[in-house]
Parts: structure tokens; sequence; C-alpha cells
């Protein structure tokens, strides 16, 4: 299969577009790297990916392999088909921010997750009027009997990923997450390019 390959450089964000069927392939290429994620309906921007609905479909505060992202109107978006790693995905997490990252002492403008989604639609001529939460491929966040949770490094290794269905016509927001003040994009604290392949049909060859 000849694959087109593109790359959301590291700390930035992209959109691509998927009709009904298609399968996303989103690579973890030197394995520590974060990738907030949203879906947002094609015929509505209204309509986003929603991780309130999500948890309460699945009664699991992480998606795994074979469960749906569901919609702010509680309509399937994404099916995650496939996770070579067999990682637990957090939706607890909110993405980035300006905000944040003054609270974590920046004082000079630091990229966000939450800037590049706004960013990535833009591109495509859409706007969304808020930042929904995000689905967090590959972050680490075990969560305590106490419900405390904690924020480690990815246990992922390079060149794992996950493969993603759309259940509707949608365009699917990634951004490779620039955080680079605590460990949550590893040990290095240093933001990585991902690469993502966009396929008709499922290729379990490429799956693995």
């Amino acid at each position: 299969m000849d694959l087109d390959t593109k790359t959301v450089a590291a700390s930035h964000g992209r959109a691509f577009p998927m009709k009904a069927g298609q399968y996303a392939r989103i690579v973890n290429t030197h394995g520590n790297q974060v990738v907030d994620t949203w879906a947002v309906a094609e015929n509505d921007v209204t309509e986003t990916s929603a991780m309130d609905h999500t948890r309460s479909v699945n009664s699991n505060i992480f998606v795994t392999q074979g469960m749906r992202i569901m919609s702010s109107r509680r309509r399937p978006m994404l099916t995650m088909v496939a996770d070579s790693a067999g990682a637990r995905h957090d939706t607890l997490l909110c993405p980035c921010s300006r905000e944040l990252y003054e609270q974590l002492g920046c004082t000079e403008p630091h990229r966000s997750c939450t800037d590049n989604f706004h960013e990535a639609l833009a591109e495509l001529d859409l706007a969304v009027p808020f930042t929904p939460a995000s689905l967090n491929l590959f972050m680490n966040v075990p969560v305590e009997a106490d419900g405390t949770v904690d924020r480690l490094p990815p246990a992922t290794t390079a060149g794992d990923m996950v493969v993603l269905r759309a259940e509707m016509d949608l365009t699917l927001v990634l951004s490779a997450c620039p955080q680079d003040l605590t460990p949550i994009n590893g040990a290095a604290r240093t933001p990585k390019d991902v690469a993502v392949v966009i396929t008709d049909a499922y290729d379990e060859e490429h799956a693995r």
C-alpha cells in the first residue's frame, strides 16, 4: 500500500478532513509524544468530540482499543480500532493553554494545545467558538483509588500507533502537545513530531 504520510510538527497542530469509514493511523514516531485529539462534525462545528459522553458510554475514564469517542450530541464520532501499545488513553486532563503555562511560571508566550486546536481549524477556514476537552492519546495518567491523578511519561515506545475510524464525516484535529515543563512528553521534556496517515481501508499489517 502506498501510504501518504503527513507530519504533525512538534508543538503544533494539524486538521484532517475525514469521511465516514476512513481511518487515521497516528504514529508516536519517537515514543514519547502526547497527542491531544478532537473531532468536529463536518455539518455543524458546534458538534464536537465530548469526553463526558465518551466516559459515560464506555463506562470508563480511559479510551482503549475497541471503544468509541462520542460527540456532544452523544453520537459516535470515532472508534479506536487498533492500538499497538495497548495503552489507556487519558480523557481527564485538559488541553494545555496559555493560562496553564502562565501558572507554571512562563513569562513569555508559549505554544499550547488550545491554540493549536483553533489554529489548525483556521487553516481549513473553520472555527469553533470554544475549546472542547481533548482525548489525550498516549498520555500516561494513572488514577489512584482516592481519585488522585498523576502525570507520568508515556508508556509507549518509538513507532507505537493507534488507528481511529471515522463514524461520520468530520474533521480530525491533532496537536503534538507543546508541554516541555513537566515530563508528560517524556523525561527529556522535548516535544516531538508525530506521523499521520489517512486511508480508505484498514490495513492491519500497517497497524502493528
